[in-house]
Order: C-alpha cells, then structure tokens, then sequence
C-alpha cells in the first residue's frame, strides 16, 4: 500500500492543483477583474493562495457552517469571505450567479475541466513514482479529484480500478451515480466536511465518474473517525476526515487484495483542533 500525501501542498490539501490551474489559464482582463469562488473549505483556501500569489482579487463563498480553521485560512491569505447557504451546492450556485452577475471568473471547486485537469497532475505523479498500480482509492464530494485521477490513469496504466470513498452521511456521488442523474438528497453532519453536500446540477464530473470509477465503498463516522486516529498514531502526522476515507474504505476491503500495489490519494490536514479533540 502507498499513501500519496496531498496534506504536504502548500494548502494542505489537492485543492492547489486544479486552482492554480484554472487561475494561470486567466487572460490578463480576466485576472484584473477578479475571480469568485465557492467552497467547503479547502478550495476557497486553494484559489485564495493562487489568486495572492498572482496578484488577483478573490471572493470565496462558503457554507454558513464552514470550519472556522478553513474560513480564517482564507481570510489569512486575502480572500474576501462571503457565507451563504446551508449546503454546498446552494452556495456555489449563488456564487456562481455573483460572478456572472459581476463580470467575473468563476472557479468552480470541480465542475470545470482546467480543475479537475490540476487534480488529474497526481495521477501523473504516481505514474513516474510506481511501476505498477492496481487500484487507487479516492475521496469523493463533487467528483473533481476522482475524475482527474481517473481520466489520466484509464488511459496510460494498465487499467486500474478506480474506488471512490464516500461517508454514509453525505454519498450524494455514490446514490447519484446509481440512479442514473444527479440527485438532491439532505447531507447529515460529518467528519469529512470536505466531501459533504450536493453537487451542482448538470456538473461534468458526474458522467466521467459513471464511466470511470469501478466501484464505490461508503464508511461510517466511526470507521471515519478509526482512520484518522490510526493515521496519526503510525504516521504523527494531521489528517482531516475527507483524508480518511480512502484509508477506512481500505482497511473495509483489504482482505480481498493481498500482492496488489494500492494508491491511497490522502487529500488534506485541514483538521479543527475541535474536531481533532473529539476524534481523539
């Protein structure tokens, strides 16, 4: 089994790589109007640390109950943030409206395809650091870190299965994939905020994950919860529970995969030390 360490970016998350994507494929116009974003978190904090780096203005919104370790990582960075909504999806659609409605680029956490190419530059990376890759685990919100992965590995490695790793409270990808159209269903609280919510309508990652991801596995909060701390007592170092998922949706399956060569895409450290306490 490898772990591949997303939490050392510079954000502590993925996020980075589909921002700065998206943000330097901008035309100097686009950047001296600024940019807006949506986000649970991480994203936000991702295209508030490109858009400083670039000298681009940046508003982020955010869930009303967005983790305040996030929401003042962004402030941090210069982001103007702005709360709406209760749900993710309701937020980025209002952010998306903002945008348009103020002749700016929006940068979507995953419905655009700049975004979900930054992700897919991990997958590249594990094709230059292992020889053989049997199966990669992926944590799955709105599908824009799974359908870069995916797309890159289908086509170059020698056909690996694909898992998305969900948590039971918020499988909106998962129910949304089999009933065959994105669906609106209510997010219970959980500890990966990072993949919790709904998902835009019409978003591109929902057809790339029907046709890509072989199989998805949900995990409980406690399974969530077993993970984090297992991570951290072997390794002494922060996960959040987003990052979890792929390693409780393992150690739910790893019987059946003894002689494979396993990636787990550990996607980020934005934990809350309130969170961490509880987890603990």
């Amino acid at each position: 089994m490898y772990l591949k360490l997303e939490i050392c970016q510079p954000t502590g998350s993925f996020k980075v790589r589909g921002a700065l994507n998206s943000l330097l494929s901008l035309s100097e116009e686009q950047r001296a109007k600024g940019v807006v974003a949506a986000s649970s978190g991480n994203h936000g904090l991702a295209v508030a640390y490109g858009a400083s780096a670039l000298g681009i203005g940046c508003e982020v919104f955010v869930p009303e109950h967005a983790p305040q370790t996030k929401t003042d990582a962004i402030r941090r960075l210069g982001g103007r943030l702005r709360h709406h909504g209760a749900d993710v999806a309701v937020t980025e659609s209002f952010a998306r409206s903002h945008a348009l409605e103020n002749d700016k680029s929006y940068i979507s956490p995953y419905n655009d395809i700049k975004v979900i190419g930054g992700q897919g530059t991990i997958a590249l990376e594990l094709g230059q650091q292992l020889d053989r890759i049997d199966a990669i685990y992926v944590a799955v919100g709105g599908g824009g870190l799974i359908s870069g992965i995916a797309g890159y590995s289908k086509s170059v490695f020698d056909n690996p299965r694909i898992v998305g790793c969900l948590p039971e409270n918020s499988p909106v990808m998962a129910e949304s994939v089999r009933a065959g159209q994105i669906i609106d269903m209510e997010s219970k609280p959980t500890l990966s905020d990072g993949t919790a919510g709904g998902i835009e309508p019409g978003s591109i990652t929902f057809e790339i994950c029907q046709q890509l991801v072989d199989e998805f596995v949900v995990v409980s909060e406690g399974e969530i919860a077993d993970a984090m701390r297992l991570f951290t007592e072997v390794h002494h170092m922060l996960i959040e529970g987003a990052a979890a998922l792929p390693l409780a949706s393992f150690l739910k399956e790893q019987k059946s995969m003894s002689g494979e060569n396993i990636v787990l895409v550990i996607c980020g450290a934005n934990v809350s030390l309130q969170t961490l306490k509880g987890v603990l």
